[in-house]
């Protein structure tokens, strides 16, 4: 399914969600640290408090910190979701990253922001994150919860959650309806592609096929039209609305 997501657009999947009725999946400022970084993977979940020197003794320190133990649950399959206690915080830079490089993380998502960005996009692996920024993370916080539920941008992510990044940003998709999330999204996008062919050939205003909601497109209008021209009808549309219907 995460080799499926990531052919997938991260517009798709929030139109997906949207369909569905949840929730917003967009986690706000997260945005890819260089041109052309994608992700897609299982969310581990790291998250800070602000610094307090009592709360600060109630965690072990070095390498048994939270945030290593969080560092050692990810590789090429995992994403590193830090939430940050402010979009300008620091979340770590090279040295700390490092063993996220040995680990071959499938990406870093956060939205706090990141430094050393010079030597991070060396790594090799795919950030997401609000901005940079050459300020310290632990003058500010330290790291509370590895692998708990946590809020990362105004999004809620759960371990184990489907976490997909291109350059729109980044979406959470839950693991609980991962299957139908993404067989929604996966009908709208081809949908999306034979609606475009058909604007470029016979040109004209979108409003005449678009926006559609998957599960209510009505056989006899112009988009139902045209996707019966293409031999999708409601019989067969199951595999690209994931519905039964239109």
């Amino acid at each position: 399914m995460l080799d499926k997501l990531s052919l997938l657009s991260t517009q798709a999947l929030v139109d997906g969600l949207w369909v569905m009725g949840w929730p917003t999946a967009h986690i706000m400022g997260a945005r890819p640290l260089a041109a052309g970084q994608k992700c897609a993977g299982r969310a581990v979940t790291l998250r800070f408090v602000p610094q307090r020197p009592d709360v600060q003794a109630d965690k072990p320190a070095g390498e048994s910190s939270p945030e290593y133990e969080a560092f050692e649950l990810c590789g090429p399959r995992e994403v590193l979701v830090m939430s940050s206690i402010g979009p300008w915080e620091s979340v770590g830079g090279d040295i700390k990253f490092l063993r996220l490089k040995q680990r071959a993380v499938g990406g870093l998502v956060t939205d706090g922001s990141v430094r050393d960005t010079d030597e991070l996009l060396n790594y090799g692996f795919p950030v997401f994150s609000y901005s940079t920024t050459p300020r310290q993370g632990p003058a500010a916080m330290q790291p509370w919860a590895c692998n708990d539920v946590l809020s990362c941008g105004g999004v809620v992510v759960r371990p184990g959650d489907a976490v997909v990044g291109d350059q729109d940003g980044v979406v959470v998709v839950p693991a609980k309806v991962v299957d139908k999330v993404y067989s929604i999204a996966h009908g709208r996008e081809l949908i999306e592609e034979i609606v475009k062919a058909e604007l470029v050939q016979n040109p004209g205003p979108p409003g005449k096929y678009y926006p559609f909601v998957s599960g209510k497109i009505k056989p006899d209008s112009p988009l139902g039209i045209l996707l019966q021209s293409k031999g999708i009808t409601p019989q067969n549309s199951n595999q690209f609305l994931g519905t039964a219907d239109w």
